[in-house]
């Protein structure tokens, strides 16, 4: 099943939250209103002006439907439109409360919900904002209403404070759920804002390693030159030694493979400036990355695995694909290598809009307190202790994830890739 994206921030927290929060409260307010009129009018026998509350339900209805919409629309909710939001809403409250008894109505502590609820999201500014329209629909409501007819009867204390009753529960229902909603999207912020410190200082160091490996591979270029041009002279010089021979060919060899692989650094560093992608078949690119690895890995014992759903699929391959499969492969052969056992498998496979690629070995598997929780550390003692974590950034650009588990035989890491980014 694919994974759904990530909302953006705005969307999880201040003003859009808010609004969110208002429309379903407001539905909630339509309903309970609705309700509340025709019992007081239909069953209680008071004497409401109907038409006109009706009439102000049915505005708070379309104002509901309106803002519905526009909460599904993409421009950003700023904190003036929230304000703007809760002044409506406490304009229809205020209507309703001004055909039912104005401030001795006990429901007009419900002016104190929007307060509470900003208190969660907005600047202190706009809350002193939503204070004051509270505060001044309170004021008009003290001097202009129309008086409840249970005023005049004689259980009339006792209905008000049945009413008084009803608003607690109401008022606590309402601020303990919503309030939780809220303060789970503040919650969300916080880990958001957690994860892209902990992305910034994991792609910062990454940056720092690639800086010196460009200078480091500027400078090697220097003395392998001399190397190059004088082993072919060394070997010249001693023709009738033969077990010297053999070291310097295979000194020359060496060399030559520490060009290349300075050539490979310095293509992958132009494509990744270009950000012009490669085109290749899947079984191409497969056929590249394990040619590779078992130059580098020849010991490597490696069970291929691919599904016949993805034999058509055509890659737009960014540079640094090739190098995240070479290092899952490369750290497994080296897990599998701590049992005495050469197996890497490797399954490539389509579900969905997804292209998995699970390498998986057959080693002690990641111990239950540092396997997914830390991908960047796979405890090699030899190793630079950064193959996970640059496959890790790789699948994190391509709008992927990269986890782990353990299996009956070791460990498995799952590179999961969706194919709008990476196919053509």
């Amino acid at each position: 099943m694919a994974a759904m994206p990530p909302r953006p921030l705005q969307q999880r927290f201040g003003p859009f939250a808010l609004a969110r929060t208002l429309t379903w409260l407001r539905l909630c307010a339509i309903v309970g209103q609705t309700g509340a009129v025709l019992v007081c009018a239909w069953v209680m026998g008071l004497d409401l002006p109907l038409p006109p509350l009706l009439i102000g339900i049915d505005i708070l209805a379309v104002f509901a439907v309106f803002a519905a919409w526009r909460l599904h629309q993409p421009w950003p909710v700023h904190e003036w439109e929230a304000i703007g939001h809760i002044a409506f809403d406490t304009l229809g409250l205020s209507y309703l409360l001004y055909f039912t008894g104005g401030a001795s109505n006990p429901f007009v502590t419900l002016l104190l919900v929007p307060i509470a609820l900003s208190a969660a999201t907005l600047s202190v500014r706009a809350i002193l904002a939503v204070a004051a329209i509270a505060g001044l629909a309170y004021l008009a409501l003290m001097l202009r209403y129309v008086p409840l007819p249970l005023a005049m009867q004689e259980d009339g204390f006792s209905l008000h404070v049945i009413g008084m009753a009803v608003n607690f529960v109401v008022t606590a229902l309402l601020l303990g759920f919503f309030i939780h909603r809220l303060a789970r999207a503040v919650r969300l912020q916080q880990q958001e804002v957690q994860r892209v410190r902990e992305r910034a200082l994991r792609d910062e160091g990454i940056l720092a390693i690639a800086t010196q490996a460009a200078g480091a591979a500027h400078e090697m270029n220097t003395p392998l030159s001399t190397m190059r041009t004088l082993l072919p002279e060394m070997r010249r010089e001693h023709p009738e030694d033969g077990p010297l021979g053999e070291d310097l060919a295979l000194l020359q060899d060496q060399v030559e493979r520490c060009r290349t692989i300075l050539r490979e650094m310095v293509a992958f560093g132009q494509a990744q400036l270009s950000h012009v992608p490669e085109r290749v078949t899947l079984a191409a690119f497969l056929h590249g990355c394990l040619e590779r690895f078992q130059l580098l890995r020849p010991e490597a014992e490696l069970a291929l695995d691919v599904d016949v759903a993805t034999t058509g699929i055509v890659l737009r391959t960014p540079p640094g694909l090739r190098h995240a499969l070479l290092n899952l492969l490369n750290n497994a052969a080296d897990a599998s290598a701590l049992r005495d056992s050469q197996v890497v498998e490797l399954q490539v496979c389509r579900e969905s809009g997804w292209l998995e690629f699970r390498v998986r070995d057959h080693g002690p598997g990641f111990t239950p307190t540092g396997a997914p929780a830390v991908l960047g550390q796979t405890g090699k003692q030899a190793g630079l202790g950064i193959g996970l974590a640059l496959a890790e950034a790789t699948a994190e650009r391509l709008d992927g994830e990269l986890t782990a588990r353990n299996t009956d035989s070791g460990a498995e890491m799952r590179l999961r890739l969706p194919l709008a980014s990476v196919a053509v």
